[in-house]
This record gives structure tokens, C-alpha cells and sequence, in this order.
């Protein structure tokens, strides 16, 4: 089966398509975040709205097995709406997101507000992962990358362009907003300065800021990490498409050797 994940009504079915860089038994924390992206979209508003600010707490690991999702609107308008989505396995909450909507409104802009314009190469112009980096996992396997500035094996900030390939929701095109959210939750891997082979930097959270949706499949993630003595770090980048730059995304670290 070429999809991460099946659902039936709250019913969400697995597969291995989903497994991580930590553990083959735990899933990528971009699939649950990619998941909540179609979730949430398809939640019903009073008017038109785009999505500005999803933000998801992992709350433990998420196992490769069946999960149930519940969504509810916690705070209904015409300028904001306010959702919750919370994934459970075996009814212990696993992940935990807020999700904020703002309404669509066409606005005549001075022109000296553009979109920042993205000073790297385009992904044609960039090469190809020709080997999987280290800890590699069957979620990214869907994923293809083209380095921009760096690579996964060299610790550091880098810049990658990344194209969700594998269809997360069977019977689902992947929208933009989940291409984003694929592509935020590399932060950590993108941009560490720490060896994989030595030490482990997973994300408890990740907080994701958009001005409007990207255009087109490909993601650049232009990523680095702050790590503290105390094991704590932060990842974060800036995200943009061949229009330029949209957004932030942000995660809290965990620090730990191996």
C-alpha cells in the first residue's frame, strides 16, 4: 500500500509508511502533523478562511497502530476560528493540536509589500540526495529532497527543498498546507549540529506560521538549531517556494546521547 494512513469516519488506520527516524515502531512526526493538516481543513467555517498557525504537542510517541481523531471548533467567528485536533491510541492522547484559522479577504497591499524573495537555488538547480541520509525511516522514503546548502550528514544549518511524493490519506491528493507541514517537521534533521550516530534531538512540539499557502509541490526548509548545556534546543526556518518566503516553523528539542 503507497499511503501513510486510511481513514474511516474517526477511525484512523496506520501502516508502516508512517515509521520515524527514532524507532520503526513509532511514527514521523510529520505524519501525524500532515494528518491534522487535512483534519482541520476540511472542519467547516463561516466563512472563507486560511489556515494561519497550527500548533501540535507530541505528547508521547505515536505508535504504528490504530488511532481515533477528535476535532472540535473551540472558539467559532468571521475573523478567527479556533480548532483542536487530538489523536488517541488505545484512548491515551498521544498528539495534541490548536489550529488557528483566519478569514480570507482579497486587500489592495502598497506595493512595497512583496514576497521576500528566496536567494537560494531552485530545486532544479539543486542536487539530489543520491543516498538516504543516516536514520533513515520508510516516512521519508516518500520525501524527496534536494540540497540547497548543506546535507543531513553535515552538522549544521542547511537549506533543502523537500516534495512529499507518497499520498499521506489514502484516496487523497496532498494540499499545501500538509506539504508545509511535511516539510516543518525536518527542522531538527535538517539542521542539527549534533552526530545522529552519537545523539538523539527529538521535537516535544512543533508550531508552524503562515502568511498564506505555498504554491507549488516543492518546500524549502532553510533550517538551524540552537543547543543548550542543559539538554534543551531549539530548531526553526524559514519556509518558502519558488515565490518566496511564507512562514516559520518551530520546534522545542529534547537533547539526549545515545
Amino acid at each position: 500500500m503507497n499511503y501513510v494512513y486510511e481513514i474511516h469516519g474517526d477511525d484512523v488506520t496506520s501502516t508502516a509508511n508512517a515509521s520515524g527516524p527514532w524507532s520503526a515502531q513509532h511514527q514521523h512526526g510529520a505524519g501525524p502533523t500532515a494528518l491534522i493538516s487535512w483534519a482541520v481543513e476540511r472542519m467547516p467555517t463561516l466563512v472563507p478562511m486560511q489556515v494561519a498557525r497550527i500548533t501540535v504537542d507530541l505528547l508521547r510517541p505515536v505508535p504504528i497502530a490504530a488511532l481515533k481523531l477528535k476535532s472540535e471548533i473551540l472558539r467559532e467567528g468571521k475573523k478567527i476560528q479556533l480548532c483542536s485536533v487530538r489523536l488517541f491510541a488505545d484512548d491515551l492522547e498521544v498528539v495534541r493540536a490548536t489550529v488557528l484559522k483566519i478569514r480570507c479577504a482579497d486587500l489592495e497591499l502598497p506595493e512595497s509589500v512583496t514576497d521576500e524573495t528566496v536567494q537560494m537555488p531552485t530545486p532544479d538547480e539543486c542536487r539530489a540526495a543520491k543516498e538516504m541520509p543516516k536514520g533513515v525511516n520508510e516516512f521519508t522514503r516518500g520525501v524527496q529532497m534536494r540540497f540547497a546548502s548543506g546535507s543531513f550528514g553535515k552538522p549544521g544549518p542547511a537549506a533543502i527543498w523537500f516534495k512529499a511524493e507518497r499520498p499521506i490519506v489514502a484516496g487523497e491528493s496532498i494540499t499545501p498546507l500538509m506539504r508545509a507541514a511535511i516539510a516543518s517537521d525536518y527542522c531538527n534533521g535538517t539542521s542539527s549540529p549534533l552526530d545522529f550516530n552519537r545523539w538523539t534531538f527529538i521535537n516535544g512540539d512543533l508550531t508552524i506560521s503562515l502568511s498564506r499557502m505555498p504554491i507549488g509541490e516543492w518546500i524549502l526548509l532553510d533550517a538551524e538549531s540552537y543547543v543548550g548545556a542543559k539538554g534543551a534546543g531549539v530548531a526553526f526556518a524559514r519556509l518558502g517556494d519558488m515565490r518566496g518566503y511564507f512562514g516559520r516553523a518551530v520546534q522545542s528539542l529534547v537533547i539526549e546521547p545515545r
